[in-house]
């Protein structure tokens, strides 16, 4: 699905590393920012994906039960009404028409319209081919704190909103995370996370130069992506 800040141009880089110390397909791998589901699709086992965006969850929700019929085709006059009506709309068509259907995929960030395309169907193509890789997934909608309990030791993968990005929907305290982060690590989950930088006592384990369109400060230049986990040795 496209969605801002998506991984799916490098999945095949950072889940051999995410996945590398797995001890089996029925070890927890969990994503509490699963956003357009690009990294969780390529991940077999026991999979939870949880997004506190209930747009998204009911979307993907829906489409897996088969109760959302996708459409072909969006009109910007449609376009428009469900962007100002959103609350009278299923909310797995106002996920569809917000983010598919937008240019650049940032919800209701503008009609996307280009000579001899047809964006809807396109992006109706790529979900019914993600419905088929998310089949067995438990999809949750919370904040990521919810998690800060889990007993089973799992493989815990975040994309958070960026620090100093563009604004997504949903807002988090960065220190907050971090800090969240740490403890889950201490409790002998393998945490990772995808941020652009991150405190000094986590560790760099990935990088690439990418093609930057979230960061509010590059205007669309190269920028650094990188997976960090947390480095206990540093005080």
């Amino acid at each position: 699905m496209k969605y801002i800040g998506s991984k799916r141009k490098y999945v095949k880089e950072i889940l051999p590393i995410i996945l590398k110390e797995r001890t089996s397909e029925n070890q927890l791998y969990l994503e509490p920012f699963a956003g357009g589901m690009n990294v969780i699709q390529h991940v077999k086992g026991r999979r939870i994906a949880n997004d506190k965006n209930i747009y998204l969850i009911s979307l993907f929700k829906e489409l897996l039960s088969d109760s959302f019929d996708i459409p072909d085709s969006i009109t910007e006059q449609f376009y428009m009404r469900i962007k100002e009506n959103k609350e009278i709309y299923r909310q797995s068509l106002v996920a569809f028409v917000g983010y598919c259907c937008s240019f650049g995929a940032k919800f209701f960030g503008g009609y996307a319209r280009g000579e001899g395309r047809n964006y809807c169907a396109e992006s109706k193509r790529h979900l019914l081919k993600q419905k088929e890789l998310l089949q067995g997934v438990e999809f949750n909608c919370n904040d990521y704190t919810f998690y800060t309990n889990l007993t089973q030791k799992a493989i815990i993968y975040c994309d958070p909103p960026y620090k100093n990005t563009l604004k997504y929907s949903d807002e988090i305290n960065h220190n907050e995370f971090w800090e969240w982060v740490r403890t889950m690590s201490k409790r002998g989950h393998k945490v990772f996370v995808s941020e652009y930088e991150a405190p000094k006592d986590f560790k760099c384990v990935w990088s690439k130069e990418v093609y930057n369109t979230i960061d509010k400060n590059t205007s669309g230049k190269k920028g650094i992506e990188k997976l960090f986990i947390y480095n206990m040795e540093v005080k």
